[in-house]
């Protein structure tokens, strides 16, 4: 209940396959015959589900319904189908055993999926990509590995000794001066063969295995970050300790790209010492008697009035429920003053303190017990929202929703969702992921040479890094537009300064930062023509590191990193020997081209700008710089040529992959962890959603928090 039903004339006499399905977010739908033939949003969730009940599947508990029939087999599974596993079930057939023995193709499709692909990805692409095709062998798609390569087709399905592919990898010849795959590896590699060499996908994408799959969608227990521990101070106890916690607390380090990566999230003396230092100025600067009437109007420090006012202000400074061992700790304390002579307030002092210490403060602790995969408990769920859509704690409605279990209603879902989003909390949280994902921060401490940038201050670096934060804002929030316009927005936020460095025209009396527009400016318009990001360069503006992080950063590309015998000291500029012109020698040279191919051309667009953003059309040693080049998406083997930087920012706004990879890094930053493979189709469905409501932040927050990532929850892989 409620029922959902299919139309008139399905049911038959003859063997029928029904499948109903129900997935986290209420999606209902009802398979006959492997066609679906009903489907239902059904709110509600189950977590109350009474594991004593007995289940009726007939009239076989009662034996009064007009039903008759015979079950030839049936399953329950822990989460609902997907389509084309529905069919597969229904291909099966009736007459199949319960238990189904796995057939030499699945058992290949297996190890492609889950261990193949990876290894491909890691020992062979670097190689045998669309792009490089070492003797014209390409083995990141399905269908150019049928074709083969100059050697004819590598891969000779269940014959492992008849395919050049196993044999080259078992002789350890391949791959070519780098270490030889392991024992473990080649078994796989051979089996997989062996057993039909089934492929899962077309395309290898080497950005779905760069973390391997260690850890994937497992509950990582994450330590907050200073932005996210100053906001849950603010929030619980209403103090703001953003000053000495940023002063006290030491900072947090980058990891994979984001500084709330969880595994990089330690707690060493140092915290320890900055906690305890932290929690006494909060609580000096709290009315704590006055926080202490939010729980309980008694003052009286007896077990019966205490009991219930820590039970209460703990789960809401601890963000859940309380264990009993903990309540007869934080009673202790009270115990303590009261014995000693002290007071009321004194004693719920002590006890904030200590919460404030508490592991459970610091950290996002989730429920650890059970194993395998679970729907997320409430207040998990209130938590896990709050952080990804605010960076910080649950607010009374959503406690209240996990208090009376309705948090988990897929509609509940959405409305708070939508309710959080309008918060300006949200604002500021899509600030910090592009100040992570900028990397912004690092301006605070650049210092390019004095000789070559006399002008440059931490005032300019300062401008630089409000102005891109402004521009987010004003291209993601006020005018609510996809993300990915956020590099081609013919617009920028500048003070008065960067206003006079980038050359444009300021407005008659401008003292503040004023909004360009950059229509008539074609140099200038999205990201990639700010000095926050154009600094990445450092002082040469070198094609390199521009170049990565285009294809890291915008299009999810992977490149392994030189030999540790390759020089990796820019090259200067000279006359007659631009950074383009250096760039292109590298990429000429057989032993860097095969990877520089891949990422310096990105940069070409950018040359006309030096090492803190200023536009020249010569550089200082009058070397002419130009602004084409081409694009090379991942997976594909002809590049996209581009004749300027506005059409360079056009062809990236535009692009799926960068659309994808956008949603890929927001993702990454809302979970605090690594992607993987495993994830990918997820964040693929998360993609679509979000597009289906214009590709905007929003959408894409809404969408992870409404999906499997965040609902459900993996303690074992």
């Amino acid at each position: 209940m409620p029922a959902v039903e299919t139309n008139a004339r399905v049911v038959s006499t003859k063997p029928t396959h029904v499948v109903y399905t129900r997935t986290s977010r209420g999606q209902a739908t009802i398979y006959v015959d492997g066609k679906v033939r009903g489907t239902k949003t059904i709110g509600g969730t189950l977590k109350n589900w009474n594991a004593g009940y007995r289940l009726a599947l007939g009239n076989e508990a009662s034996g009064d319904r007009p039903w008759l029939g015979t079950f030839f087999r049936v399953a329950i599974f822990s989460r609902a189908l997907k389509p084309e596993e529905v069919v597969n079930q229904f291909r099966s057939g009736h007459e199949a055993p319960a238990l189904v023995a796995q057939k030499p193709e699945d058992t290949s499709k297996q190890l492609f999926r889950e261990k193949v692909a990876a290894i491909i990805s890691k020992h062979c692409l670097e190689c045998h990509d669309a792009t490089t095709k070492k003797g014209g062998l390409d083995l990141s798609h399905q269908t150019a590995v049928a074709q083969g390569g100059e050697s004819g087709k590598p891969i000779v399905p269940n014959k492992p000794d008849e395919s050049l592919f196993w044999q080259l990898i078992e002789a350890g010849d391949m791959p070519k001066q780098r270490d030889s795959l392991s024992a473990a590896d080649k078994k796989v590699i051979a089996e997989w063969i062996k057993t039909g060499a089934r492929w899962t996908n077309d395309f290898i994408d080497p950005a779905n295995y760069a973390q391997g799959s260690v850890g994937s969608r497992q509950v990582w227990i994450q330590r907050l970050t200073v932005p996210e521990y100053i906001e849950t101070v603010r929030a619980t106890v209403g103090v703001d300790i953003a000053k000495d916690a940023r002063r006290i607390l030491p900072v947090d380090v980058r990891a994979d790209g984001f500084s709330n990566t969880a595994y990089n999230l330690k707690v060493d003396l140092k915290h320890i010492q900055a906690y305890s230092q932290l929690a006494a100025l909060i609580v000096e600067r709290m009315d704590v008697v006055k926080f202490a009437r939010r729980f309980s109007n008694s003052q009286r420090l007896t077990d019966p009035n205490m009991r219930p006012l820590i039970s209460k202000m703990g789960q809401w400074i601890l963000r859940g429920p309380i264990e009993d061992d903990e309540l007869n700790a934080f009673r202790g304390i009270s115990t303590t003053v009261a014995s000693a002579g002290g007071d009321f307030r004194e004693a719920i002092g002590f006890i904030i303190e200590a919460m404030l210490q508490s592991p459970r403060f610091i950290y996002r602790v989730e429920n650890q017990q059970g194993g395998g995969v679970r729907p997320v408990g409430d207040f998990e769920l209130a938590s896990r929202m709050s952080y990804i859509i605010w960076g910080s704690s649950p607010d009374a409605e959503l406690m209240s929703l996990a208090q009376n279990g309705r948090i988990s209603d897929s509609k509940q879902v959405g409305t708070q969702v939508n309710r959080m989003l309008q918060d300006p909390r949200a604002i500021q949280r899509s600030l910090n992921f592009a100040h992570e994902w900028l990397d912004l921060g690092r301006l605070s401490t650049l210092q390019p040479s004095r000789t070559k940038f006399p002008n440059w201050d931490k005032e300019l670096a300062n401008d630089m890094r409000e102005e891109t934060l402004a521009f987010f804002q004003e291209v993601v929030w006020n005018r609510k537009q996809s993300i990915s316009n956020v590099l081609n927005a013919q617009l920028t936020v500048a003070s008065p300064r960067l206003a006079q460095h980038y050359g444009l025209k300021l407005p008659s009396g401008q003292t503040k930062p004023e909004k360009f527009d950059l229509k008539s400016v074609p140099s200038r318009g999205g990201l990639l023509t700010q000095g926050a990001v154009l600094t990445i360069g450092g002082d040469e503006a070198s094609m390199v590191t521009r170049g990565l992080f285009v294809l890291r950063d915008l299009l999810r590309g992977v490149v392994k990193d030189p030999p540790p015998c390759v020089n990796t000291t820019p090259v200067p500029t000279k006359a007659g020997l631009s950074q383009r012109s250096i760039a292109e020698a590298r990429i000429k040279n057989e032993t860097c081209g095969g990877c520089h191919s891949k990422f310096e051309p990105l940069a070409f667009g950018l040359e006309r700008f030096d090492g803190i953003g200023a536009f020249h059309q010569q550089d200082e040693h009058g070397n002419s710089l130009r602004e084409d080049g081409e694009i090379l998406f991942p997976g594909t083997a002809n590049a996209v040529k581009y004749q300027s930087v506005s059409e360079l920012m056009d062809r990236l706004a535009k692009s799926d992959r960068v659309k994808r990879s956008l949603t890929w890094k927001v993702t990454q930053f809302a979970l605090g962890r690594p992607l993987t493979f495993r994830d990918a189709e997820i964040v693929d469905d998360i993609h679509k959603e979000a597009e289906e409501n214009g590709g905007t932040y929003q959408s894409i927050v809404a969408a992870i928090v409404q999906s499997d990532l965040v609902q459900l929850s993996r303690t074992e892989d």
